[in-house]
């Protein structure tokens, strides 16, 4: 039942969504500090799913990590940039795009990345590495795109992003090791409540920009759209053109094509606040990169990687159970 309302969390948000934009009361008062320990509980609720083992299998694979993790932070924080100038977005909408695209790989991946058959222990991993140095890349990455649409507090996204993404995910892996028992009971409602917090986050951004959410959704969508479709398949072409295994490759291409649209969220409502729909580009990435991730995952999930290409998966490929940002 918990697993069935994960999996459709997409349904969750568009409701929420169209319930925002009905009847916006419903959901605005879901705002400032709200929203804060809503997405520390989304990452706490990663952290309870890791273990120490993840962090020993970045020896195991450090090139295939250090590759994705290099192209989660280019290919998408460029491709952000790149399609806000292509569809011409006003400085708000443009500020949440480069912010979305410029935030670390969300939990959905490792999800989508089993679905698809692909390496999930590379899919943890590589998650894992880009949440815990996001504190420095997302800041260094919005002041120097979305610097040239308004001003950028970097070193109050760092503080912010070491608050609420960084430590309750070190938190929730430190209670793992030493209390594994008690949250191995726990831990199969952390998916569910993770869910409720993101639908909650993605409501009440909707609420508050309901007028301004129906007048560019058209805009927003194509461009969210478009950033995600380059992360995956840029993500794909330069693992193969590194020469990853196609499992990796695939792996890479997931990775880098999903991002924690939580995070941006809750980043743009902080310190993005004279921008009033900064956030409302995090909320169209949360579906439809879950759409596209799904429908390509279906596809390789059908096309069975030829015997000499198939990547050795290390210890506890089959990965944890995952939540969704």
């Amino acid at each position: 039942m918990l697993a069935r309302f994960t999996s459709l969390y997409p349904v969750w948000i568009i409701a929420s969504s169209v319930m925002a934009l009905i009847w916006p009361e419903t959901l605005r008062w879901f705002s400032g500090q709200w929203v804060v320990w809503a997405l520390t509980i989304v990452m706490l609720s990663m952290g309870l799913t890791l273990t120490v083992g993840d962090f020993r299998r970045l020896g195991k694979m450090p090139g295939a990590v250090a590759l994705g993790f290099a192209l989660q932070y280019t290919v998408m924080p460029l491709s952000g940039w790149f399609v806000a100038k292509l569809c011409a977005l006003p400085p708000a909408l443009a500020v949440g795009l480069i912010l979305v695209a410029s935030c670390p790989g969300g939990t959905a991946s490792n999800l989508i990345t089993y679905l698809a058959k692909a390496n999930v222990a590379l899919s943890v991993v590589m998650t894992m590495a880009s949440t815990l140095l996001a504190f420095i890349m997302t800041p260094l990455w919005c002041e120097v795109l979305a610097g040239q649409y308004v001003p950028v507090d970097a070193w109050g996204l760092c503080l912010s992003t070491l608050q609420v993404v960084v430590v309750p995910v070190l938190i929730g892996v430190f209670c793992n090791w030493r209390f594994h028992r008690q949250v191995a009971a726990a831990s199969r409602f952390a998916p569910a409540v993770a869910v409720v917090a993101i639908i909650f986050i993605a409501g009440s951004i909707v609420a508050q920009n309901a007028a301004s959410v129906v007048a560019h959704a058209g805009r927003v969508a194509l461009a969210v759209l478009l950033v995600h479709i380059l992360g995956f398949g840029l993500g794909y072409l330069f693992a193969r053109l590194f020469r990853q295994p196609i499992l990796s490759a695939r792996t890479i291409a997931i990775e880098v094509g999903m991002q924690n649209g939580g995070m941006a969220a809750m980043l743009a409502k902080k310190h993005f606040a004279s921008q009033a729909m900064a956030g409302v580009p995090a909320v169209f990435s949360s579906v439809i990169q879950t759409l596209v991730g799904s429908l390509l995952a279906a596809w390789w999930s059908r096309r069975p990687v030829p015997a000499g290409e198939t990547a050795a998966l290390p210890d506890g490929a089959a990965g944890p159970e995952t939540e969704v940002s």
